[in-house]
């Protein structure tokens, strides 16, 4: 079974400030042809609270370019990463309609230009830490299904749940609309087994984040940290796992975002022949 690549939107530009992932307001054009000199087959898209307004993926002229630019470039979106939802959690909110149809509005852009995914993270400020934020995001969720079914859209959950409340919290979901983000460099960082994980929710993993992380530590070059990316494309292969692995890697030191991200793509290449 062979894997393509992707690559997170802004890996392939200068940081902007401190900021290890952030929509690159002014270069996210460009990343198209870096991307397919560099063989990848697809870009996940980001989109930031701030001017968020402003996201090139929410107008028709922006629209109009991204189909351009992906059509020349033979580069798919087929993914969004939504930190939008994490800087300002719909699921945190008393009074939360603005933001929820911020999301109807993400969704519809979906429709338009063909995306699949839209990834919600429960993760840091975003972070489920009690039974009322759950209750919140199911309620909010059952309010937006007719858009997902209606856009051929599903959300999927990036959490730092365990296996075991993975498993019990997306089972209350419905599968066709509602999926699970795997991302490789969480997991490790939080020392969860690769084969629990799977068996537990697999069928659910319908997105791919790969990065490496120490255990209980900061992300790292891949092979580096604790991921074992080995058994993660054993397990990917019984699921029969089809969409773009996205590369969500540790930035340069030294500003060679490219480089870095060859790098990177050499080390899953020998992993694919062992």
């Amino acid at each position: 079974m062979n894997f393509y690549y992707g690559v997170m939107q802004g890996r392939l530009s200068k940081k902007i400030g401190n900021k290890i992932q952030a929509f690159p307001e002014k270069y996210w054009r460009t990343e198209f042809f870096k991307a397919k000199a560099l063989g990848l087959k697809s870009i996940e898209w980001t989109l930031d609270y701030k001017n968020l307004e402003k996201n090139p993926i929410l107008n028709k002229r922006g629209q109009s370019q991204i189909k351009q630019l992906s059509k020349k470039n033979l580069i798919k979106i087929n993914s969004i990463t939504g930190d939008c939802f994490m800087q300002k959690p719909f699921w945190k909110k008393k009074n939360n309609q603005k933001l929820l149809n911020d999301l109807i509005r993400i969704i519809s852009s979906c429709k338009i230009l063909g995306i699949k995914y839209i990834v919600v993270p429960l993760v840091d400020k975003g972070s489920i830490t009690n039974k009322h934020d759950e209750s919140n995001l199911l309620k909010s969720c059952k309010h937006v299904l007719k858009y997902l079914r209606d856009s051929k859209v599903k959300l999927i959950f990036e959490s730092d749940f365990t296996p075991q409340r993975l498993k019990k919290f997306i089972n209350k979901f419905d599968k066709r609309y509602f999926g699970i983000n795997y991302d490789a460099g969480n997991s490790a960082g939080l020392n969860y087994k690769i084969d629990d994980e799977f068996r537990l929710y697999g069928k659910y993993i319908c997105n791919v984040h790969i990065k490496d992380r120490i255990k209980y530590g900061k992300t790292v070059r891949l092979g580096n940290g604790n991921a074992n990316f080995l058994k993660l494309f054993k397990n990917l292969k019984k699921i029969k796992y089809n969409q773009p692995l996205i590369l969500q890697t540790a930035r340069s030191k030294n500003n060679r975002h490219i480089e870095e991200i060859k790098i990177n793509l050499d080390y899953l290449k020998k992993i694919h022949n062992v």
